[in-house]
Formats: structure tokens, sequence, C-alpha cells
């Protein structure tokens, strides 16, 4: 598990093979068999050229791609997985905006406020302030595009109550939203003529820590390693919420790879200890290991789904009387966990949610999906409550951006969506993670075009005739070379091992509730996991299923130790992140805690959060609030 740049070692500082990939000048689709042996036979790679790549296929990398297309500027979306299948359709329960569709009285102000009032003020309020004036116009365009948003009878945008919004600003589709948009955004894309390739995994960016020059890939149909030359690469590779043994993705989700891609690539990570853990995921043995943890969308509380312990009692209200379920996320699953740990729980470490008590049609309507899944489980939730637990659902940490453009600190380096960091602080609004990202993904194409990227010239035999630095093509080959040792790996430990070690190892310490000894025994048991690695197994080739766990397990390694660290740095309780040795949140710890890679590791920093705007302060000052009775 080496592939990855050593410690200390500069891309620029590679000395130029004297054997480097020969090939014609092909823009597009040149194949190029390099001379530099690895194993038992050459490297075999394709090289593809092209100005934008954007690594990511949900929605925040094709609304990117949409606007670079239609600014005039060529972009590739890679994706690892078949087109279309994106985590963004787990996201179902809706997005926001503030339309005022059934409250008129509802602006983006008073978005902004509730986005910081659940971020525990961590959040960039630049972030903020640029996601909340952007979604009513986004709203409307994805509607325009095909989403086709649940109307009100007057013809507008419906919206729904999510918990600790003042107001109804979650638009939907039933519950099927992130679905609805995302095919809304492929069409947009495929009608525009965006390039796409599928099944596409990249492993590395390239990089002297400065600047990015483009990416290498595996192919995981043929198993060919690819390298990218791009002007700028943009990540929309999700976030990392799969270190955990109870999430709310597929298991090769939210791995890790775009936040770790960007880190080796020189740019800085925050917020990493903040995971929100979605209180209802589900859990239960009526379910099956395949449905573990799998998302039940927060739109059945909105919808007036109602929290019940195994005794019958409705817990909500000895710890949230005025916004009961509809209460923001961390204060719903720790209430969860509490009512789990002093022994009110299911034998199944859950507890109970019930929208039994609605209309059955009403629920049939409004929660399709939830509906038909569970009655394909035996389940008849218009007649009984299902089984849940919290389950880890998303990362608020990523890449440090500006949130003014979207760019790293590497020149050409971007990041957007759930890689990112900034929009959520230490809890994410429900609702705002699609906002996040239809909203940032048209700065980040307006300032890429901006740029006006051209396609890197990969030259021909004479590296001199190359505007692609050639140590890139040395240290990409070295990659590669990394890459095929790894598909020969012959140890005793096969990689899906030492996932499940990992997954549990980050349950055991960095879970919903956390203390300093915990965290620190869950660093060094890291550094044990670390060094099994060196004996892991790979069976099959580059195709197969080890080979792409393997690379997983190196990102969710990085992404781990930045997580842990954090939540050992932040001596308080806030938001997502709750230590019981310091339970109380401190005025001192609003600040954003940074990791950045080292000569010898990763070093962190801190970084003060900035003031809101005015405009943003007058609606925090208003106290604007969300009734829960309203519903009743």
């Amino acid at each position: 598990m080496t592939y990855h740049r050593p410690a200390g070692e500069t891309y620029g500082g590679i000395a130029p093979t004297e054997e480097r990939g020969r090939g014609t000048d092909r823009r597009d689709d040149d194949r190029r068999r390099g001379d530099r042996r690895s194993g038992d036979g050459p490297l075999d790679y394709e090289t593809v050229s092209v100005p934008v790549l954007v690594i990511g296929a949900g929605a925040a990398g094709a609304r990117t791609a949409i606007e670079l297309a239609e600014r005039g500027v060529e972009s590739l979306v890679v994706g690892k997985r078949d087109h279309g299948d994106a985590h963004t359709t787990w996201a179902a329960g809706g997005i926001n905006g503030s339309l005022g569709s059934l409250d008129p009285d509802d602006d983006w102000t008073i978005h902004a406020a509730d986005t910081l009032k659940e971020g525990h003020f961590l959040n960039d309020p630049v972030a903020v302030e640029t996601v909340t004036k952007a979604m009513p116009d986004r709203l409307r365009e994805l509607d325009e595009w095909g989403t086709n948003f649940d109307k009100t009878d007057e013809g507008r945008i419906n919206q729904r109550y999510f918990g600790a919004q003042s107001f109804r600003r979650t638009a939907f589709v039933g519950d099927r939203t992130g679905e609805a948009i995302l095919d809304a955004l492929v069409a947009k894309a495929r009608s525009l003529d965006v390039p796409y390739r599928e099944n596409v995994m990249v492993t590395d960016l390239l990089s002297d820590g400065q600047r990015v020059y483009g990416a290498v890939a595996v192919d995981l149909t043929d198993g060919r390693f690819v390298l990218f030359a791009a002007d700028s690469v943009v990540v929309a590779a999700g976030g990392f919420s799969a270190l955990y043994g109870r999430h709310s993705s597929r298991d090769d989700e939210n791995t890790a790879d775009g936040p770790a891609l960007a880190y080796e690539a020189g740019a800085d990570l925050m917020d990493l200890e903040f995971v929100q853990f979605h209180p209802t995921g589900m859990v239960g043995n009526r379910y099956g290991e395949e449905w573990s943890g799998r998302l039940v969308t927060e739109a059945v509380r909105g919808e007036g789904g109602r929290l019940y312990n195994a005794d019958g009692e409705r817990f909500m209200e000895r710890y949230s009387p005025d916004q009961m379920e509809l209460d923001a996320r961390d204060v719903v699953a720790r209430a969860i966990a509490r009512e789990v740990r002093e022994g009110r729980g299911t034998e199944n470490g859950g507890v109970y949610l019930d929208i039994s008590h609605r209309d059955a049609d009403y629920v049939r309507e409004r929660l399709p999906k939830m509906v038909e899944r569970f009655a394909s489980l035996g389940v008849d939730i218009t007649e009984e409550a299902v089984e849940i637990a919290p389950t880890a659902h998303y990362t608020m940490g990523g890449v440090d951006i500006d949130w003014t453009t979207g760019e790293t600190r590497v020149e050409g380096l971007y990041a957007v969506g759930e890689s990112a960091a900034g929009v959520h602080g230490a809890n994410r609004l429900g609702g705002n993670s699609l906002a996040e990202t239809v909203a940032m993904a048209p700065v980040v194409g307006r300032h890429v075009a901006e740029r006006d990227p051209e396609a890197p010239d990969l030259g021909d035999a004479d590296p001199a005739d190359a505007d692609f630095p050639s140590g890139m093509v040395a240290y990409a080959e070295r990659a590669m070379g990394a890459l095929a040792d790894l598909e020969a790996a012959d140890g005793d430990t096969r990689p899906a091992e030492l996932i499940a070690d990992l997954r549990k190892l980050m349950d055991d310490h960095a879970g919903i509730i956390r203390d300093g000894d915990s965290l620190r025994e869950g660093l060094a048991d890291l550094r044990l996991l670390r060094d099994r690695t060196a004996e892991v197994r790979v069976v099959g080739d580059r195709t197969g299923e080890d080979f792409e766990l393997a690379l997983d397990l190196a990102f969710m390694l990085t992404l781990a130790e930045g997580l842990l660290r954090g939540a050992l740095v932040r001596e308080e309780s806030r938001g997502a992140h709750f230590r019981t040795d310091y339970p109380e949140k401190s005025p001192a710890w609003r600040r954003n805690i940074l990791f950045r890679r080292g000569d010898t590791g990763m070093d962190h920093f801190t970084r003060e959060v900035a003031a809101p705007s005015p405009e943003v302060q007058k609606a925090l000052d208003a106290g604007y609030e969300l009734d829960y009775h309203h519903l009743e």
C-alpha cells in the first residue's frame, strides 16, 4: 500500500525516467506503452489530455460540467460507477431554498441564519451566503431542466419542514428527490454533449504541491492505467462517512477518495472531526444485512413521524419539547443513543419511528419510496412502526477551498460538494447537502472558465516538445508501477478484512459519543492497522473487488487519521462532535481545525471563523425558530 507519495518527496523533484511513455500526439485518445518495467511486464497505459477533468459524477460533478459546457469549456467527467449511479440518488428527502412557496416570510438570510445555528457558528459565512442566496434560482433551474418538483395547488414548487428549519423551505419530489435531480442533471449534460467515462477510478493527482497537472487512474473495466493531463481538476467525489460500520451509503461510496486525493496533492483539509450521524438509519434483523444503516429519510419526520423507545415513550419530549423529532440531527441522534445506552432501546440497539397515525393515502403520496422499500421487506409503514438507529450519513469536513472560487491552495485544483468543507460547520442542516452541490458548482465552473483552460500538450517522444512537465510523467509512471505492485500483493490479509477492522475501530473510538482516552487508543490502533497493510493480499487482477478495496482502504486510512486527530484536538462539545470529558461548548474553540501534509506526516493548525454579514446577523438576532406543534 505504498502508491501514495512518500512523506517529504516533492513531485517536481522527481527526475524524468530515461525511458518514458511513447506514442503519437493525439489529443483525446492517445495510447502509449511505456518502457518502464514493473513486475513481469512493461507498463501499458492510455493518455488523455483535456482542459478540465471532473472527478465524480454525482450532482456536484454533473452541475460543474454543465456550467463549463455552457461557457464553452471542454471537460471530461470520470466516475468509478456506471453513469447516473451516484450517491446523490440516496439523498431522498429534499433540497433547501427560500422560495417562500408556503411561508412567504422566509428568505435567504433566514436560511443562512438557520444554517449557521445548525452549524454551531463554525461555518464559513461566505460559503453559507453563497449557497443560500443562490438556491431559489437553482431550484427553479432544476425544475425547468426536468426535476419536476412536487407542486402546490397553485402550481408553485411545494416545500416541507425539515429538522431545525424555521420555515417550510425543503423542495421535494416525493421521497426520491436526489434521484430526480441527478436524472435531470445527467439529461442536461447529455444534451450539451458533455463527455463522460464510467468505471474509472482515480488513484493519484499529479501535483508539485503548488499546481495540479492531471491524474492517474485505473479503468476498472479492463484494468488499463490512464494518465489524464489537465489544466484544471475538479474534485467532486463525495465524503468519508463509509469509515463507519453503520452508514447510509453503499459500502463502495463515500470512501474518502476526494478529500484524500486533494490532501495528497497539497490541499488542506478542514473540520474532519464533524461527522453527522443521521438519527434514522435502518436497523434490525428483520431488514437483513443489506439494508443495515440505510437511510430512512428525514421526510418521514418532516411529514409528522414520531420516535418511540422500546417502552412506548415518545422520548423526544424529554430532550426537545418544542422541536421534538424535528430538532437538529445531532440532538436527535444523541437522544436515541442515550435511550439505547440507558436500556430503553430495542434488542437490536434502536428505537421506533412511527408515521402510522397519519392518513395512509397521504403517507403513500408523500413517501412513496419508503412505502415501497418497507413493503418489499414485509412492513407496511402506514400501519406499523419501523426500527431505526443513528447511522453515519454525512461528513461536514473535507477540502478547504476559497468559497468565492472553489479553488484550493493548489493552483488549478478545485473541490465541490461533500468533498469540500465550509458550508455546514459542526452540523449540517437537513436539505443543505443537495443545495450545496448545485449552488457551488456554477461558481466553480465560472471561475475555471475564466482561467481559459486548454488541454495540455503531452508532446511526442521528446519531453521538450510538451508543455506537460516531464516530472509529472515520471511520477505518473511511478504511481502506476506501485499500483501494479499492489495488484501482485500476496500477503496474508484481504483488503475487506482490513476495512472491516477500520470501521469497527472508528465505531468504537470516534462515534456519536467520544472521549480523549478512547481517541488516543483509536490512533494507536490505527497505527497498528496501517502496519498490517504491508501484508495485504489482493486476489484477482485490477478489475477485481480486492484491488478496488485496497485503493479504498488507503484513502480511508488518511481520513480516519485526520478525523481521530481532529476529534482529539477539539477539547469541547459542538454540534456533531460530543466529548464526555469536555461536555460543554467553549467560545475559545470557535475555530476550524485544518490539516496539511507535512514532511513527516499530518500537521494541524487552527483558524478563526469570520463573522456573518450584517444582513444575516439581523436574521440571527430576530430569533426565527421552528415550532414543531405547527404540525400537530
